[in-house]
């Protein structure tokens, strides 16, 4: 008997092609499926909450699988699994729940964390997981326009796309807090969901504007004319700034 155990996944994106299955098999889910592959003698296919890209890391990314359920117990499940993953990838809990849930389509939302680094030296131990920001950045400029995110919007002027575009671009985004300290800064952006690379769209745009780059207005701008907007040239955030907080359900 199949039973539904869900999985609070921690990683260090850096050395992966991100979450979702590829051929080189250097993802986040091959890796997992590997490891139950195994420890239970057959295929299991894992669901996450969302795809991270390559070079994203995840404090606690969500996923499921169906196992036998008789095998192991949960706890069991969790280490068992840590005993064939690599030492950056970490199962942080693990538990049984009923077949009805699923880890992408019974979320409600998501918390992202982008981490920048203000200061014409970056520490060694923040390399690959801080966006190194030499020059100056209007922190008070940064902080009112985060504030223009808020709410829901058309953000097709904030997206990617992975070889189509996104049908629907509308998204709500509940908080955008700044944090900072002395040379660091942390944006973390709450919201019922996230278009390809919206995150880094929004941040690099963000430091664009609060470093002088871009003009005044722009974000505005993009937000209330995103389809007219959306050609107009734009900056990506790195990958190795951003982590998936958690997923709320």
């Amino acid at each position: 008997m199949l039973r539904r155990l869900r999985l609070v996944v921690s990683y260090d994106g850096r050395a992966f092609a991100g979450w979702q299955s590829q051929a080189s098999g250097n993802t986040i889910q091959d890796l997992l499926e590997a490891a139950f592959l195994r420890i239970a003698g057959q295929k299991v296919r894992v669901h996450g909450a969302g795809r991270t890209d390559a070079g994203v890391h995840a404090l606690a990314q969500s996923a499921h699988a169906d196992v036998p359920g008789a095998r192991l117990s949960p706890d069991r499940w969790g280490a068992a699994l840590n005993a064939f993953l690599p030492l950056t990838i970490r199962i942080m809990s693990s538990r049984f729940v009923k077949d009805a849930f699923h880890a992408r389509f019974s979320a409600k939302g998501k918390v992202y964390r982008y981490r920048i680094w203000n200061d014409c030296t970056l520490p060694p131990l923040e390399l690959g997981r801080a966006w190194h920001v030499a020059g100056p950045i209007d922190r008070e400029k940064m902080r009112r326009e985060a504030g223009l995110f808020v709410g829901k919007h058309d953000f097709a002027s904030f997206a990617a796309n992975r070889g189509t575009a996104a049908g629907d671009t509308i998204r709500a985004i509940d908080s955008v807090k700044l944090r900072q300290g002395i040379k660091h800064l942390e944006l973390d952006i709450s919201g019922d969901g996230f278009l390809y690379k919206m995150v880094r769209l929004i941040v690099g745009g963000l430091v664009r504007s609060s470093s002088g780059k871009s003009a005044d207005g722009e974000l505005e701008e993009r937000l209330k004319n995103p389809k007219r907007l959306m050609a107009k040239a734009r900056f990506v955030a790195p990958a190795h700034g951003l982590y998936l907080v958690r997923v709320r359900y």
